[in-house]
């Protein structure tokens, strides 16, 4: 018998009695699917719109190189790990669901307001996750700042344990830096991505008045 199973179901019904902790999760829930179908809305938006292809001094360094493969086979596996470790501790699971929702809608109104053209000699990066909530077309706009590597930086922020922490640190390196080796981000797309999480999960953890050590 895998106690680990028995304590982590023991923790969810234990939090499910709290009509608190059950109106938070819905609500939750609810807001992160209404942010996922407004951004697959506004993807197809950003993607006819035209642009401004900014000048990169560093993407003019080199030949974009494909790293497709590496980079979504970091992604999927993070989110698995991510997943998995969360689900032990519901309090971190819902703060990294409500930190994930705050990006969506942060990286919807900073492409709204800063609208880019792709890097020229980009390789398109063929996201399933994304095009499913698309039109099925390649995306190549969806620029400011990188979700990527976002996603991977709010995993570090979200789980407490420090082996965790760097291995999802070392992940939004690795796919940080391959994003810019094939070109799918303009430099500042990647450097503004941690700042713009950290930020995202400083506010949530403000309005839950969350305590980090738990």
């Amino acid at each position: 018998m895998n106690f680990s199973i028995i304590n982590n179901q023991s923790i969810w019904l234990s939090l499910f009695k709290q009509t608190n902790f059950r109106i938070k999760f819905s609500l939750t829930v609810v807001s992160l699917l209404l942010s996922l179908f407004a951004y697959r809305r506004f993807l197809d938006f950003a993607e006819a719109r035209k642009g401004t292809l900014l000048p990169d001094p560093i993407l003019q360094l080199f030949n974009p190189i494909d790293l497709t493969w590496l980079i979504f086979g970091i992604i999927y596996l993070s989110l698995i790990i991510g997943v998995v470790v969360l689900a032990k501790n519901p309090e971190r699971l819902l703060l990294a669901f409500q930190t994930y929702t705050l990006l969506i809608i942060s990286r919807i109104i900073a492409m709204y307001l800063m609208p880019f053209e792709a890097p020229e000699k980009l390789i398109v990066l063929k996201d399933p996750f994304v095009e499913m909530f698309g039109s099925g077309e390649s995306l190549t706009k969806d620029l400011f700042f990188s979700g990527h590597t976002a996603t991977l930086f709010m995993l570090f922020l979200v789980v407490k344990t420090k082996r965790m922490k760097y291995y999802f640190l070392a992940c939004s390196i690795i796919v940080g830096v391959s994003i810019i080796l094939q070109h799918v981000h303009y430099m500042i797309d990647v450097f503004a991505a941690p700042f713009f999480t950290y930020a995202c999960f400083r506010i949530i953890t403000s309005l839950n008045l969350y305590k980090l050590n738990k």
